[in-house]
């Protein structure tokens, strides 16, 4: 009878155990020191006070939340809008979507200039956005601008009760940038109001 030649299982020693377990351990440290890095690391110098700081940037995260949703929903109408006046439309909601866009880092690096943090994910960010998403397979064009000149109107307030808070804590440079913020939106809310007129004697 033939003898097998198939080898039999290797025996993993103790001691193979341990070296594969030392190996590992340099990985280990390294994810370890990643958690461990202190948050004071991204406390930037600010003489407003760290509730200041603290306030302030988080409003700023929402706000940069809501700018987020609100660029996506006005790109998901851009991509989405028909009709006699497609090319019109198509090209409003581009140029509004670009402007809400441009603005975005500015939100997140004002936060950051006084000491506090911002956006991490999109998971963040949809938790705290106020803007409600639009999923329909289908949205009148009409229905479109009328449901984003609400959008930004909301906003524009949300806006208003930022700069308040700043205020409070005489943060000029916050509230200076927000109220070129608040002029782009009012005017996005024009446009749109405009565009959405249905012609009869309410203007709606």
């Amino acid at each position: 009878m033939a003898r097998s030649t198939k080898a039999a299982p290797a025996v993993r020693t103790s001691r193979g155990r341990a070296a594969q377990s030392e190996a590992a351990q340099p990985k280990v440290a390294a994810a370890d020191a990643r958690v461990r890095v202190p948050a004071e690391r991204l406390n930037t110098p600010s003489d407003l006070s760290p509730e200041a700081s603290k306030e302030i940037s988080e409003g700023l995260t929402v706000l940069l939340s809501d700018f987020l949703a609100l660029y996506l929903k006005t790109k998901n109408f851009h991509w989405h809008i028909s009709g006699p006046h497609f090319r019109d439309y198509h090209l409003l909601l581009d140029e509004q979507a670009a402007q809400i866009l441009a603005v975005t880092d500015d939100v997140a690096e004002r936060a950051r200039k006084i000491g506090g943090t911002t956006l991490r994910s999109l998971g963040q960010a949809a938790q705290k956005a106020r803007i409600v998403d639009n999923n329909a397979d289908y949205v009148d064009p009409l229905d479109m601008l009328a449901e984003l000149r609400d959008d930004n109107k909301v906003t524009t307030t949300h806006m208003r009760e930022l700069h308040d808070l700043c205020d409070e804590h005489n943060d000029v440079a916050t509230a200076s940038m927000l109220e070129e913020w608040i002029d782009q939106a009012e005017e996005r809310t024009w446009f749109l109001y405009e565009a959405s007129r249905r012609g009869d004697a309410t203007g709606h």
